[in-house]
């Protein structure tokens, strides 16, 4: 059974999906695509804790998800989610640079298409990826909520946290 749980951010209503005590997505202004498996909506353990952490990102003062991920995709975007996993709070890195780490140096299109598909994104920080010209480019939720994530942690950087 899968589970959800919808809460208010600076950035919009979110809504996270647990299947298996894993997250497994995450949508803004969304609808959730219909599927033939039941979805409850029910502030489980699992996803009050989430959105304690996603509340503490918002306000500044949470820079490390700790929560159990599974994102569903092929072996490539799971290898190009798991170094988006590695970029740190508040620095970016490019296409490019993801493509060379997961060595596909020649994969930056189908990294930002990893990237596009990523189906928990801020969890997975796939907005601090920005382009080799150091602009921001593409994101499935839109430049402007790319920008402000970006924004948010640098200014929040040198915050306390509580992680």
């Amino acid at each position: 059974m899968k589970y959800t749980t919808t809460l208010s951010t600076p950035i919009g209503q979110i809504t996270l999906t647990e299947e298996n005590n894993q997250i497994t997505n995450l949508q803004i202004n969304q609808h959730p695509k219909a599927t033939t498996t039941t979805t409850k909506e029910t502030p489980t353990k699992l996803l009050k804790e989430a959105t304690i952490q996603l509340n503490e990102y918002f306000s500044g003062t949470r820079k490390i998800f700790n929560l159990p991920l599974n994102p569903k995709g092929t072996p490539f975007m799971q290898n190009v989610w798991k170094e988006l996993l590695e970029i740190p709070y508040g620095e970016v890195t490019t296409y490019k640079q993801i493509a060379t780490k997961i060595q596909n140096p020649k994969a930056s299109r189908a990294v930002g298409m990893a990237n596009h598909k990523n189906p928990i994104p801020i969890l997975i920080p796939c907005h601090r990826v920005i382009g080799s010209n150091k602009k921001l480019v593409g994101y499935a939720l839109g430049l402007d909520t790319k920008e402000y994530l970006l924004n948010l942690e640098k200014d929040n950087l040198n915050k306390k946290t509580t992680n």
